[in-house]
């Protein structure tokens, strides 16, 4: 017979500590657990104190601070979203046990990379869509001023966004469902190198390098240069474009790679909850 709630009503810190302990050593066996506790005040460290460092010297930056700040928020959100579109959609097949089925069938894994990224771009057109017409109506924010440009922008984002989620879910089929916190925090690591909120010249020397090696940097310091100077950098443009070609040709990759790795030593239908 299984004792009721109120059986040993005694206060017992013995069985207080015991969870605490059981936490513990669930915490410490997981080194990206362990990361995770570090990763976010870091991150958020980085992303306002190169922010605060910017405004300090630059009073001129506040007239087009709005429309530049706004900006920014929108387009990371179309990188963000992409990612998680690809990233969701796949976490699906491994939540409902259905990885190992799909391929069972004749689905090719480049089948599954295009109908992946299909869906996240519906996920992020129904995602950010909205959330521009009423920034456009509440604050006045116009996408008709960084011109034909924002096209472009989005483009590039979207696509470096799929780069990301293509190689997460390698990574994930691969090494399991420790992975899936990649899906929530690495792009956001991204952020105080991309410069969404200021320009890369506020990065120290030795990390403006980095900075530039990513296609999401030459994206802001593009929009920066449309809304606070009305000039259109193409090499930056440039830039992006082949960046992201790299990127998306080394996510997709990395997709097929884990894939076979998972196959040969039969992950795949060990994935699931």
């Amino acid at each position: 017979m299984i004792a009721g709630p109120r059986s040993n009503p005694v206060f017992s810190p013995g069985r207080i500590f015991a969870l605490v302990l059981r936490y513990w050593y669930l915490l410490k066996s997981s080194v990206p657990r362990m990361i995770e506790l570090a990763y976010w005040p870091t991150v958020n460290m980085l992303l306002w104190g190169f922010m605060t460092q910017f405004l300090a010297t630059q009073t001129s930056y506040i007239a087009n601070a709005f429309g530049i700040l706004l900006s920014g928020v929108l387009l990371w959100e179309i990188l963000f979203r992409s990612q998680l579109g690809v990233s969701i959609c796949f976490f699906e097949e491994i939540w409902s046990r259905n990885l190992g089925h799909l391929f069972v069938s004749p689905l090719r894994p480049y089948e599954m990379i295009a109908a992946l990224g299909t869906m996240s771009l519906l996920r992020t057109v129904i995602g950010v869509l909205p959330c521009m017409v009423l920034a456009t109506f509440l604050f006045g924010w116009q996408a008709g001023a960084l011109g034909f440009s924002f096209g472009l922008f989005l483009a590039l984002l979207l696509i470096m966004g799929w780069a990301i989620g293509f190689a997460i879910c390698g990574l994930i089929m691969r090494y399991g469902q420790g992975m899936e916190s990649l899906a929530w925090g690495l792009v956001f690591a991204l952020t105080p190198l991309s410069g969404v909120y200021y320009p890369i010249s506020v990065l120290p020397p030795w990390l403006q390098p980095v900075a530039y090696a990513l296609p999401t940097a030459h994206v802001f310091e593009g929009m920066r240069s449309i809304l606070s100077h009305q000039v259109v950098r193409w090499d930056h443009l440039a830039w992006a474009a082949g960046l992201d070609l790299v990127y998306i040709a080394l996510g997709t990759f990395m997709f097929l790679y884990c894939f076979r790795q998972a196959r040969r030593r039969g992950l795949l239908l060990n994935q699931g909850e």
